[in-house]
This record gives C-alpha cells, sequence and structure tokens, in this order.
C-alpha cells in the first residue's frame, strides 16, 4: 500500500538515508550563530561567507529577511516540511509586499525558489553540525577518514558526485576543502566517519575545472562537479573573525543595508559579550591593554551632521584605559554624580543609539574630532564623550562617561 502524506507532512531529510529526524543541536546552533545580510544577488556572499551571514537573494529589507530567516529556523528546528515552509513564505510575501523576486512570475517559479531556500539552508546547517561532529577529537581518534555518500534517491544524480561516492579520503585532505557536501544546488550527498581500516590508499581525484564569471567581471575557478558558490566546508569558517567579515560587507553596500547589517551585528555582539566582565578584567589587571570591540554605528547620519564625517561602518570600541580613566575619576563627587561601574559600560551601545543629545566637542590633543552624547534613563542623565580615530581605523572610542542622577 503506498504511503500517503500531504506535502505539509514531508520533511526534507539533508542526510538522504530515508529517515526523517529532526536536526541535531549543532545544526541549530550553526543556523543560529548567522547575522541576517541584506542582499541584491545570490553572489554578493560566496562560499564561506555563509557560515557567517544568512541571506536571500533580493532580500534587501531587513523586516523582509528577518522574517524569512524565522520560517526558515522553524524548518531547521522543528522538522517543518517544505508545504509548512511555502505557506509561511507566501505570507510574508504578502505582508511585506514583496515583488520581482526571482521565481514571481509563476506558480512554478514560486515552487523553484522556494525549494531553493529550504533545501539550500536545511543541507548546508545540516552538513555544517555534521563537520562539527566529524572534527570531535574523540571521533577522530577512532575514525580519521571520511567517505564520501552519493545519495542515489535524488531525480538527476550528478556522474562526478555518483564517481566519489565510496571513496575514502584522511579528513585532512586538501580535496574536502572545496569538495564537501552539499556540493551544488539540491546535492544531498554526505560524507561518514570511518576507520583507518577502510582506507585503501586512495588518491583525491583530479576531475579539472572550470571558469566563472560572476556579476561584477570577477572571474573564478571552479572545481568541475562543483556548482558556483559552493566549493568549500560549510561549518568550517564559524570562527572567522566577525569584525573582518562584516567591515567590509559595511563598506560594499548602500548606507540603508549597512544600517540594517549594523543593528543585526549589534544585537549578535551584545548578546554574546560580557561587557561587564571585560570592564572588570580591565580594572583588576592594569597592565591590561586589550580594546573590546561593542559594535558598529548606527546612528551615523545623526553624527556626519554634526561633525560632518561619514560614520558608515564605523566601529564603536571600549578600551582598557578608557575603563580605568573613567572608574577612576568619575566617582562620586558628593552631590548628584555617582561612581561609574562595570554593568554601566554594557549599556555604551544602547546610550549612543537612544540619545537625549548630541553634541561637537573639542578636538584631542592629536587633533582627532569628538562629540557628546548625552542619554537619560531610570531618572539619570548619561553623558559620554567620543573620540573618531585615525581614517584608517574606521572607529570611534570611548573617551569619558558621567552619569549623575536628575
Amino acid at each position: 500500500m503506498p504511503l500517503k502524506l500531504s506535502p505539509t507532512q514531508i520533511a526534507f531529510n539533508a542526510r538522504g538515508d530515508g529517515r526523517f529526524n529532526r536536526p541535531f543541536q549543532a545544526q541549530v546552533d550553526f543556523f543560529r550563530s548567522k547575522l541576517n545580510l541584506p542582499t541584491e544577488r545570490y553572489d554578493d556572499v560566496l562560499k564561506a561567507a555563509h557560515d557567517r551571514a544568512f541571506m536571500v537573494a533580493g532580500a534587501s529589507k531587513a523586516d523582509l529577511l528577518n522574517d524569512l530567516r524565522i520560517s526558515v529556523d522553524n524548518a531547521i528546528a522543528n522538522g517543518e516540511s517544505i508545504g509548512a515552509f511555502r505557506k509561511r513564505f507566501d505570507d510574508i510575501v504578502k505582508k511585506h509586499g514583496w515583488e520581482g523576486w526571482t521565481g514571481s512570475d509563476s506558480r512554478a517559479g514560486r515552487d523553484w525558489r522556494t525549494r531553493i531556500i529550504y533545501q539550500t539552508n536545511l543541507s548546508t546547517s545540516y552538513a555544517a553540525g555534521r563537520f562539527k561532529q566529524l572534527n570531535d577529537p574523540d571521533l577522530v581518534a577512532v575514525r580519521p577518514y571520511w567517505k564520501y555518500i552519493h545519495n542515489d534517491t535524488v531525480a538527476h544524480p550528478r556522474p562526478l558526485h555518483v564517481s566519489w561516492s565510496g571513496m575514502v579520503l584522511h579528513k585532512d585532505d586538501p580535496w574536502w576543502k572545496t569538495h564537501m557536501p552539499p556540493n551544488g544546488w539540491g546535492c544531498r550527498c554526505r560524507v561518514k566517519a570511518v576507520r583507518k581500516s577502510e582506507f585503501k590508499n586512495e588518491k583525491a581525484p583530479d576531475n579539472g575545472s572550470f571558469k566563472h564569471i560572476d556579476a561584477q567581471g570577477s572571474t573564478h575557478t571552479v572545481p568541475n562537479g562543483i556548482d558556483f558558490g559552493f566549493d568549500y566546508q560549510p561549518g568550517a569558517n564559524t570562527d572567522t573573525r566577525l569584525r573582518e567579515f562584516v567591515q567590509q560587507k559595511l563598506i560594499k553596500h548602500p548606507p540603508a543595508i549597512s544600517r540594517a547589517l549594523s543593528r543585526d551585528v549589534n544585537r549578535y555582539i551584545n548578546a554574546s559579550e560580557d561587557i561587564a566582565g571585560f570592564a572588570s578584567r580591565a580594572m583588576t589587571d592594569r597592565t591590561n591593554q586589550e580594546t573590546l570591540w561593542l559594535g558598529f554605528v548606527e546612528n551615523a547620519d545623526d553624527i556626519k551632521a554634526l561633525i560632518d564625517e561619514d560614520m558608515t561602518g564605523h566601529m564603536v570600541l571600549l578600551s582598557s584605559d578608557a575603563v580605568r580613566h573613567i572608574e577612576k575619576s568619575r566617582a562620586f563627587d558628593g552631590k548628584n554624580q555617582r561612581p561609574v561601574t562595570d554593568a554601566d559600560f554594557a549599556g555604551v551601545m544602547d546610550g549612543l543609539l537612544r540619545h537625549n543629545e548630541i553634541a561637537k566637542s573639542k578636538p584631542t590633543k592629536s587633533g582627532n574630532k569628538t562629540f557628546v552624547i548625552t542619554a537619560t534613563e531610570n531618572n539619570e542623565r548619561k553623558r559620554m564623550v567620543f573620540e573618531v580615530l585615525g581614517k584608517k581605523q574606521r572607529a570611534i572610542s570611548l573617551l569619558s562617561m558621567v552619569i549623575r542622577k536628575k
């Protein structure tokens, strides 16, 4: 008797082994660690950058992208089917009035586009979660080799993928850096950790390569059998320095997209960094010369209008020296000024964004521009002075902070 299931009951199985299991925590954690990155084209973000960014080509509005992200997250975390995902997608498109997206001209186009978004995010997040598992030291100690496994249930098997099936190579073989599944749109191949006894002294195949010219005119060399943009290891670059990745994107994108990305980065950083702990360490260890990256300037237009300096893409920094200076010099004055505590530094970014007043201040001794932010909260008035660092640094740094009761 044939199995009868509605499309909303059938979930995508990235493993390709016939079972519709819910994803493991490493997969969920990988996806949730990504930043929302508004983009116009699918190749605005390539290869390893997908380890740090969630994007849907053409979704350049922050609210639209966030709703799409929530929908994909439900599919990954709750085993939501493609049918249920499509219903959510239709609601999101209607809610935001999203028009002109690739595939919007027909039902078949919509089905194709939703399948691409659904399958690609589930398969790459699964692969990234598996990458973390495969590199677990305890597993590597007994199974240091990886076996390529082709999924024979796909409708259109790629000949090269079929030829790689069953091949065993050491986990550190360079071949895996460009051939770690998924290796293209709709690819459902996978990798399995095996013992040395399964290794037959095979050599990684050289199947040649092809050239791809992107929309910007740049030429890319891609291994044959791999779709453009898939020649990387999902999950291998989650430790890429966030500052380097995001700053490049902020500089590249138009101001509106830069601001949207700034907000998402700042949420990510403030949720993951113990700012009060940093301040405490700076006070305890007076030899500490670290600088903490708090986030990016969001209200760039306000500051530019004041000091005629483009703040787009500028980082907000907190130095150990500034913490020590502020906590030492801004003590109780016998009136309404209270001492600055470690916890107060956690509110610097919020005060910078939700200020009541902004004013120009005197330049520093080195000639750098400064400005003053005043923010009121909980019957307290916080006055913060920021220095605009040299153009090469593209950053502002907190110099002083005074907190007075109203």
